[in-house]
C-alpha cells in the first residue's frame, strides 16, 4: 500500500484560459483544439494538459496566468528558457512553442505530445528501474551543464538551500513539530549551514524529482518540469528523490542511493549535509500554511519530510 499522499494538486481546464490565449494556442497550432484532456499529476494550478487539434496535431500544454498563483507564471517563463537550452540527447520532451503576455499576464508553453505514463504507485522496480536510468543519462550529458544556463546559479539558490531551515525550527519551534526535530534542531542547523558547499559540483541538475515528473515511455523515462534548474554535484538529484520514492512504497533513501553511482562515490558528510537541509525543508514548510492554488502541497511535503527525518537520524546515530 502506498504510504503517501499522491502529488495531485488542482488543475485549470482548457476552458478556463482567456479566449485570447487560447486563440493564440490555436494558431500555432494551426488549427482548432478539438480535445483537451487534463493531466492531474503535479501541484501547479495551471492548465496542464494534452491537446488534439482538427488536423490531428498533438501538444502537451502548459499554461497559467497570474491567479490563483502569481508565481506560476514566473516558473514557466524560467522553463521555457531552461528546456529549450538542453542538449537533443538529453531524456526530455522538447519545447516546441512559447507564449509570454509579460509580467502581469499568461505564459503558455507547448511541448511534444510524448506517448506514455506516470511511475505507478507504489513503486514497482520496473519503474524505478528507469527512472535511475534516466537520472544517469542526464548526468552525463549535463556535465558540464550547457554554457548558456550556467548563469541559473547553483545550489545555494535553490529553493530547499537559499534559507537556513532549521535555525527557523529552533529559534521559533511552529505548532505540530515533533519532538525529535525539537531535540536536534540546533545540531542539524550546523549541518544544514554546510550543504551548499558541499554539494557544490558543474552537472546542470533538476532539482525537483517525484513520481509526477517522469514519463515513461515504452523504452525510457523522460524528465519533465524543469524550473527549479541550478548546478551542483550530480548526486543530488537522488538525493532529493529519494524521500518521495520511500514515502510512495519505494526502497529508502540509503537503498537507492546505493544504486545510483554518482551518490556512491559521494562525500558521506556531504551527502548527510544534504539530507539535513531536505529534512529541514520538507519539516518547516509542511507547517506553513498552503500556498495560493495549492492545496494538496503540505501534506505531500508532511509525508516527505517524515521519511528525511528518519533518513537523516539513521545517517547521524541522533535518537
Amino acid at each position: 500500500m502506498m504510504a503517501g499522499p499522491p502529488a495531485s494538486g488542482v488543475r485549470l481546464d482548457w476552458e478556463q484560459i482567456p479566449a485570447r490565449v487560447r486563440a493564440a494556442i490555436e494558431r500555432w497550432l494551426g488549427a482548432p483544439v478539438v480535445a483537451a484532456t487534463s493531466q492531474p499529476g503535479g501541484f501547479s494550478p495551471g492548465v496542464a494538459a494534452r491537446l488534439r487539434a482538427a488536423d490531428g496535431r498533438r501538444a502537451f500544454l502548459k499554461a497559467a496566468g497570474p491567479r490563483p498563483n502569481p508565481d506560476t507564471p514566473v516558473i514557466h517563463r524560467r522553463e521555457a528558457r531552461i528546456v529549450a537550452t538542453l542538449p537533443p540527447a538529453a531524456p526530455v520532451p522538447r519545447l516546441l512553442w512559447s507564449y509570454d503576455e509579460g509580467a502581469t499576464g499568461w505564459v503558455a508553453l507547448a511541448f511534444e505530445d510524448v506517448a506514455g505514463r506516470q511511475p505507478d504507485l507504489p513503486w514497482r522496480e520496473a519503474d524505478l528501474a528507469r527512472a535511475l536510468d534516466a537520472l544517469a543519462d542526464l548526468a552525463a550529458c549535463l556535465t558540464p551543464a550547457p554554457a548558456a544556463l550556467v548563469d541559473l546559479g547553483g545550489l545555494d539558490g535553490w529553493y530547499v538551500m537559499r534559507r537556513r531551515w532549521w535555525p527557523l525550527l529552533r529559534d521559533a519551534p511552529p505548532d505540530g513539530l515533533d519532538a525529535w526535530s525539537r531535540r536536534h534542531a540546533a545540531a542539524a542547523a550546523d549541518l544544514e549551514a554546510t550543504a551548499a558547499a558541499a554539494a557544490r559540483g558543474t552537472t546542470l541538475l533538476h532539482l525537483d524529482l517525484r513520481a509526477d515528473n517522469l514519463l515513461l515511455t515504452a523504452d525510457r523515462a523522460l524528465v519533465v518540469d524543469w524550473p527549479a534548474a541550478r548546478t551542483g554535484a550530480p548526486w543530488v538529484d537522488a538525493a532529493f528523490f529519494a524521500p518521495s520514492v520511500a514515502m510512495q512504497g519505494g526502497p529508502d533513501p540509503e537503498a537507492l542511493l546505493a544504486r545510483y553511482p554518482p551518490a556512491r562515490s559521494a562525500n558521506p558528510a556531504a551527502v548527510t549535509a544534504v539530507a539535513a537541509a531536505i529534512a529541514g525543508f520538507f519539516t518547516h514548510q509542511a507547517l506553513q500554511p498552503a500556498p495560493p492554488g495549492l492545496p494538496t502541497l503540505r501534506a505531500f511535503q508532511a509525508a516527505q519530510g517524515a521519511v528525511a527525518r528518519e533518513w537523516l537520524a539513521r545517517r547521524t546515530g541522533w535518537a
